[in-house]
């Protein structure tokens, strides 16, 4: 094989020797072993990963933005069933003042309950051509909105208010509701009251303890305790007064001062509850409930309000003697917060007369 003739690069090229005769001759190459690299061959790029992994992250992040949707819609939700039980449309959380509940360390305690709630519950004064009644109600919202009893200020021509701090106020109905025995209303020119919390009375049981606060006999701010005896009583009482606030009033004072009459198991208490009557389902309680508690509340140890006291028993009262010598038997009745809060969108909007 000539020069010409050996592929390029293949061998190395040596140089040529004489052999006497004057011819030159090319020996055969050695032969040489592979050549090999003495570093090692430099990383190769991993594979990218397969594309189903990017897609099995995106359900991921889908479901985390959506459980978080979720939360914010939940949060809204909340908000607005507050809005709607406790709450009318033109109110905001804000509105509630801080400090209406109970204290960790006084739940459970009649002393704890009485010292945070009894700053929302008032004494009212209605008077009417009958004469005056007193009666109590609980505060609900900052600027004044006061639930009671109907049978409390039905017929009267004036309403005055005392909070606990012995501030008084001129009030106006804001609505009624004789078939429940639940009224609303305002006080003038109120603003920054603590407000109750109004509980679920669904989740009572018989034998909860339970705290009454109101004004018996006018004496405001009277604390009671005792527990709760029986759920869904039916109590059966007189729509309106024909004669005013006080011809069967709640109260002292005035025409006769008897409790507010009512019926229950086929036999009526404290007088005659006449011919225009309603019947409600009402928590009853052993706490001791006295001429002048009716609008007040029935609070758990939670310092949540689970009922509105409306009715309650006295002997002596049917026997004629009058409220000085009424008092209290352990039988009294309050209607259930659950249906006071399902009432609030009627008795703002005027409820009836």
């Amino acid at each position: 094989m000539t020069e010409s003739q050996r592929p390029s690069g293949e061998y190395p090229t040596y140089p040529s020797y004489g052999n006497g005769d004057g011819d030159a001759a090319v020996p055969p190459p050695p032969s040489y072993p592979p050549v090999q690299s003495a570093w090692p061959a430099p990383p190769q790029p991993e594979p990218a990963a397969p594309r189903h992994r990017d897609r099995a992250r995106r359900p991921v992040a889908l479901l985390a933005a959506v459980a978080m949707a979720a939360a914010v819609v939940g949060g809204g939700s909340a908000a607005l069933v507050g809005e709607l039980t406790g709450r009318n449309s033109g109110s905001s959380s804000a509105d509630v003042i801080p400090g209406t509940t109970v204290s960790q360390s006084s739940k459970g305690t009649v002393s704890g309950v009485a010292k945070a709630v009894s700053p929302m519950i008032v004494e009212i004064n209605a008077v009417s051509t009958a004469g005056e009644s007193t009666g109590s109600g609980v505060v609900i919202t900052s600027d004044g909105e006061i639930v009671t009893n109907n049978h409390v200020i039905s017929g009267a021509s004036s309403i005055k208010v005392q909070l606990s701090t012995g501030r008084s106020y001129t009030a106006k109905v804001v609505g009624t509701d004789p078939d429940k025995d639940l009224a609303l209303i305002k006080l003038q020119g109120a603003s920054g009251l603590k407000t109750a919390t109004l509980g679920d009375s669904s989740a009572v049981a018989v034998g909860d303890q339970v705290v009454a606060i109101g004004s018996p006999e006018g004496l405001t701010g009277t604390v009671t305790s005792g527990i709760v005896s029986a759920l869904d009583r039916d109590v059966t009482v007189a729509k309106e007064d024909s004669n005013g606030v006080n011809g069967r009033g709640q109260g002292q004072g005035g025409a006769g001062g008897e409790q507010w009459p009512f019926e229950f198991g086929g036999r009526q208490f404290n007088g005659d509850t006449g011919e225009s009557t309603t019947t409600y389902k009402a928590l009853q309680t052993d706490a001791s409930l006295n001429p002048g508690n009716s609008g007040g509340a029935l609070i758990n140890m939670n310092g949540e309000i689970i009922g509105i006291n409306s009715a309650m028993y006295s002997a002596s009262s049917s026997s004629g003697s009058g409220s000085a010598g009424a008092g209290s038997v352990g039988l009294g009745f309050a209607i259930p917060v659950n249906t006071l809060k399902a009432d609030l969108p009627s008795l703002r909007s005027g409820g009836s007369s």
